[in-house]
């Protein structure tokens, strides 16, 4: 059980070639490494068992590690429609099964997460392993960096908790409505 102060975050790169994801826990102002890893899709040719296998996945890290809040990379649009819908699809099942364990989800882009843990929002994926690496004291990192991409956005989320800089938040309606009053046409 965790205290007002202390809480787990479950960071998610999600990707239907490979998921990665991070756990931190963190007390007041203090970072601690649980776990990163990555699920591996690319075995699997049928685009809807990926999606199940994202959304198992998920909920048996959620099960297993109880994490108070969800951050997660947001799909960003390259050079293929195809890629980003695919995308778009992983992120929505891993949000799904977040929200239906009722923990806040909070999305945020690429940038933001390179930019809060190097300060460059055109960081290479190296370069913020690497400082991952330094900040939470790992031994090594893994060989594919999907799974620091996913523990980058659980840190993402601690560096910008609380702060009016977070992007999109959801944890229900009425929580959007709250925080939208002013984009709310009243009648």
């Amino acid at each position: 059980m965790t205290t007002q102060t202390e809480k787990i975050i479950l960071g998610i790169d999600p990707g239907t070639t490979i998921m990665g994801f991070g756990l931190i826990k963190t007390y007041k102002n203090q970072m601690e490494f649980i776990q990163l890893n990555e699920l591996q899709l690319q075995k699997y040719p049928d685009h809807y068992l990926k999606l199940r296998l994202i959304f198992e996945r998920t909920i048996e890290l959620i099960d297993t590690h109880h994490p108070d809040e969800i951050a997660i990379e947001a799909p960003f649009y390259g050079k293929n429609v195809q890629s980003m819908l695919k995308l778009g699809r992983a992120q929505g099942v891993a949000m799904a099964a977040g929200l239906s364990r009722q923990i806040p989800i909070t999305e945020y882009s690429p940038k933001k997460i390179k930019m809060a843990i190097t300060g460059n929002g055109n960081a290479s994926k190296e370069q913020v392993a690497r400082m991952l690496q330094n900040l939470l004291k790992l031994k090594a990192l893994p060989k594919n960096l999907d799974s620091t991409d996913g523990l980058a956005a659980a840190v993402c989320h601690f560096y910008n908790s609380g702060s009016i800089q977070q992007e999109k938040s959801y944890s229900g309606w009425a929580a959007f409505v709250k925080q939208n009053e002013k984009r709310i046409h009243k009648k």
